[in-house]
């Protein structure tokens, strides 16, 4: 499944071909600088469609061009830097989302089932009454799946056996659905003669995103809209019609920042604020606006980079040291990017081409490592996790795709790898010379 090109380390512009060692032409990937100012960037590539969700309209069946690609695995002198280490299957549907807590992984397909996995083995699994699972998030010991049917639905685990999931609820609660609706002016128009109430979802949840420290969890839907609620009590605080057609994602950060794209091809920044005991989102900026849908969003541990994925094959990114100025472009797929997701200096793109770029992060510069091959349908849903067993800097890498598999990788994060490498035979000469001190005053 892998090439392997030992002591290979791409460092490409999009325009520059380099030479593969079988002697074709392959072309690097590596971020490109954009040559505008201000915190603004607007791409003229072809629109697609925004009336259906961006990933019914990608070609799915097609051949990834990067598939056989020489680069595809590398090495170094402290091992691989990427390993397959196994593949998840259960043949029941397409795998659209992934969260972990600890070691157990939960994955969400159009079969309505989460499935939890541990240990790469299947450890118990819940069903919801309805609706395909777009999206998973796990915090304060609940579990929060957003659904194609509108629903957030809230489990919990049984304290007495840790293999069983119950469901406690669901987002709105059936009491503010009640109360809401004896208001008139709770009802807001969502289509042409169709009217909702504001505080639900009139169409399919696509992102679920954790403000923990908040305690505050927004949620994007096809509908235009985001909404904010508050995990306490399963409160709607605020709904904030957002865009002109489907919130694709959505990501907090901190400082109360919040980002969302939508197939409208924009990136928007809200900022939440208090105003006295009530919690409003107000627009900053828009970041983006292209001719085709953003379809991923995400932000890096620090909060300093936000990336966002699209349709077209391209990641952008934009600084938040610099004002949220833009800060380049990660050329790395042909198809779709579908998915994002950042851990330290590491960022990882999943795509309609089937395959998944790892890229480190050096300031702006954005080296791709490794691309990872072997899925046999677009990479969906990504999820990372420290390798704790590791020494070095390794991480736990799950990829959900809808070939109806889930994939776990090891990827090292190789200049981290050096570092720590150098630290530790540092110390070892340092524990030496203290050693050879000692013996020179007996």
């Amino acid at each position: 499944m892998y090439h392997h090109s030992p002591n290979m380390v791409v460092h490409s512009d999009p325009n520059i071909s380099r030479m593969s060692a079988d002697g074709s032409e392959c072309m690097a990937r590596q971020s490109s600088f954009s040559t505008m100012g201000g915190n603004s960037f607007i791409d003229e590539a072809p629109r697609m469609s925004a009336e259906m969700s961006p990933m019914m309209m990608s070609p799915w069946n097609q051949v990834s061009p990067f598939a056989k690609s020489p680069w595809s695995q590398q090495s170094d002198d402290s091992g691989q830097l990427s390993l397959l280490i196994g593949s998840l299957v259960r043949e029941e549907g397409h795998i659209y989302s992934l969260a972990t807590k600890g070691d157990l992984l939960y994955t969400g397909s159009d079969s309505k089932n989460i499935r939890v996995w541990k240990n790469l083995k299947e450890f118990s699994g819940f069903k919801s009454a309805s609706g395909l699972v777009k999206a998973i998030v796990i915090a304060g010991g609940k579990i929060f799946t957003g659904h194609q049917d509108g629903k957030i639905r809230v489990w919990k685990v049984s304290p007495k056996n840790p293999s069983i999931h119950k469901r406690s609820g669901s987002l709105p609660t059936l009491k503010d659905l009640f109360k809401a609706s004896i208001r008139p002016s709770n009802y807001v128009e969502v289509k042409r003669h169709r009217s909702s109430l504001w505080i639900k979802h009139s169409d399919a949840i696509s992102c679920l995103s954790m403000n923990a420290e908040q305690g505050i969890l927004y949620s994007s839907s096809w509908d235009r809209t985001f909404k904010v609620w508050r995990i306490s009590d399963s409160r709607c605080l605020e709904s904030v019609a957002a865009h002109e057609d489907a919130v694709n994602s959505v990501v907090t950060s901190s400082e109360g920042m919040v980002f969302t794209g939508s197939a409208d091809g924009t990136v928007k920044v809200w900022r939440r604020e208090m105003q006295g005991k009530v919690t409003k989102h107000f627009f900053i900026q828009t970041l983006l606006k292209q001719e085709c849908a953003v379809t991923a969003l995400a932000v890096d541990p620090t909060g300093s980079i936000v990336y966002c994925g699209s349709s077209d094959g391209m990641v952008n990114f934009w600084e938040r040291e610099k004002n949220l100025a833009h800060g380049g472009v990660l050329r790395g797929h042909k198809l779709a990017v579908l998915c994002l997701a950042a851990r330290a200096r590491l960022v990882f793109t999943g795509s309609a081409d089937k395959t998944i770029c790892v890229w480190r992060r050096e300031g702006t510069i954005h080296t791709c490592l490794s691309v990872l091959t072997g899925h046999n349908g677009p990479v969906k849903c990504l999820a990372v996790e420290d390798d704790e067993e590791a020494k070095g800097q390794r991480y736990i890498v799950y990829s959900g795709s809808l070939d109806k598999s889930v994939k776990v990788w090891n990827v090292a994060d190789q200049e981290g790898m050096h570092l720590m490498q150098q630290q530790q035979v540092m110390e070892v000469n340092s524990a030496s010379e203290s050693l050879r001190s000692d013996c020179s005053y007996q």
